[in-house]
């Protein structure tokens, strides 16, 4: 259930910083998709260093965290693609 929460929410998080970084957005879909991406494994990195949701089993701190730790991984995501393709878009 975690990684379902952290997915979502790393979707969210990649909009939202497409959102705010305008210059690095990969548009409506590559923002959902590198969120979803980033929000999968930022998830996954931060429940195995214990940080993460996945140490509660389903309780409000777990969901808030899977939340927290999918959004973060999925904006950081979307944010290094989006600056690598204005990179080698440069070149």
């Amino acid at each position: 259930m975690e990684l379902i929460i952290q997915l979502i929410a790393g979707a969210i998080g990649g909009n939202a910083a497409g959102a705010v970084l305008k210059n690095q957005s990969l548009g409506t879909i590559g923002n959902s998709l590198a969120g979803v991406l980033g929000g999968g494994i930022g998830g996954q990195i931060l429940a195995a260093l214990g940080a993460g949701g996945a140490a509660g089993g389903g309780d409000l701190a777990g969901i808030v965290q899977s939340l927290a730790s999918g959004g973060a991984g999925g904006a950081v995501v979307m944010a290094v693609i989006g600056i690598l393709k204005n990179v080698l878009a440069k070149r």
